[in-house]
């Protein structure tokens, strides 16, 4: 049972299945920027209650699974998406799509994915991949940020559906449902909502640990950690940071890159001259999370040990957030 589907490469995980999945039904206009543009992916949050693997949960992306979501909504596309409290049914709804010759996005755990390199493996539960067909015990997977397709077996794949902890993935797994043609004009239509939602929440939220005002946030508190934490535990709270910064889908600089993509594209659809250079922002933010990164390495890896070193930090990440301020606010000027 393998039901023909493109495999395509992308940077971010669920960038990657939205597109794919949405390809496969038909909508061939999408790819990877669109999906994350359209979809208000870009975000920043930073939630002081929780820790994951012992250290500051930021994210800069929004809820696993919005992405999908926003996009299809956008679109027009209705979609299925189901959870489990039952490992057998959720195996059953599974093999019940495959029949149907549907392919379904699942979302997964990383620690035990047995075709990861064992450096990549970590506790995170927000992974999501394709299984387009079973053959066997083998389930047949398209993780779209691995090279080629793979497997799972029925074990591995029940396990990593089911693990648990913070957003713990529950069996679940989603699909467009009903697909109608999409337009340009309706492609259009979606960037115009998509870019709107992100700047909005970006700038305007008042949620202090949200949008610019969470980028704010952290910059404050790593000041604070040195004096408060201990340098050692200062430094592994930065490498941790660095972590979902750079290593957890396309990180703080990269979904800032693929967003500048985004709106060089989102131009030759909606025609606002101003997307080309605000596009230019992004791809110069991306550039400053970047040296960010570089400097919080410095810190945990112990070239730098001194509160002054922990006060550049910060001072990036206030920089960063005013540029990002700017550049979202470019966005919510233009007249759509």
């Amino acid at each position: 049972m393998k039901i023909p589907f493109e495999h395509i490469q992308s940077a971010h995980c669920e960038n990657g299945v939205t597109t794919n999945l949405l390809r496969h039904a038909g909508i061939t206009q999408i790819n990877e920027p669109l999906a994350f543009g359209i979809g208000a992916g870009i975000f920043y949050i930073h939630l002081p209650f929780l820790k994951i693997n012992n250290g500051p949960a930021v994210s800069f992306r929004t809820m696993p699974g919005q992405i999908f979501s926003r996009t299809c909504h956008a679109l027009g596309v209705r979609v299925s998406r189901q959870k489990f409290s039952s490992k057998e049914k959720a195996q059953a709804a599974l093999d019940a799509c495959l029949a149907a010759n549907q392919p379904v996005g699942c979302q997964v755990g990383v620690y035990y994915l047995t075709y990861f390199p064992v450096e990549y493996r970590f506790h995170f539960n927000a992974h999501n991949l394709v299984v387009y067909g079973k053959e066997g015990d083998q389930y047949l997977i398209s993780d779209p940020v691995m090279e080629t397709v793979t497997t799972l077996s029925s074990a591995d794949l029940q396990r990593v559906r089911f693990t648990q902890g913070a957003l713990a993935p529950k069996g679940q797994l989603y699909y467009p449902k009903q697909v109608a043609a999409v337009s340009d004009e309706c492609i259009a239509k979606a960037i115009a909502k998509g870019i709107k939602h992100a700047a909005w929440f970006m700038t305007e939220t008042p949620v202090p640990i949200l949008g610019v005002n969470g980028i704010k946030y952290t910059a404050r508190k790593i000041k604070r950690w040195r004096d408060e934490l201990g340098y050692r535990r200062a430094g592994a709270y930065l490498a941790q940071f660095v972590r979902m910064q750079e290593e957890i889908g396309t990180g703080g600089a990269g979904f800032r890159f693929v967003y500048a993509a985004f709106l060089q594209q989102a131009h030759a659809y909606v025609h606002k001259d101003e997307l080309p250079e605000i596009s230019k922002q992004f791809t110069a933010i991306g550039d400053a999370w970047r040296a960010s990164s570089v400097q919080a390495s410095g810190i945990y890896k112990g070239r730098w040990t001194e509160q002054k070193d922990f006060d550049t930090m910060g001072d990036m990440l206030l920089e960063i957030a005013e540029m990002e301020k700017k550049a979202f606010k470019n966005l919510l000027k233009i007249k759509w």
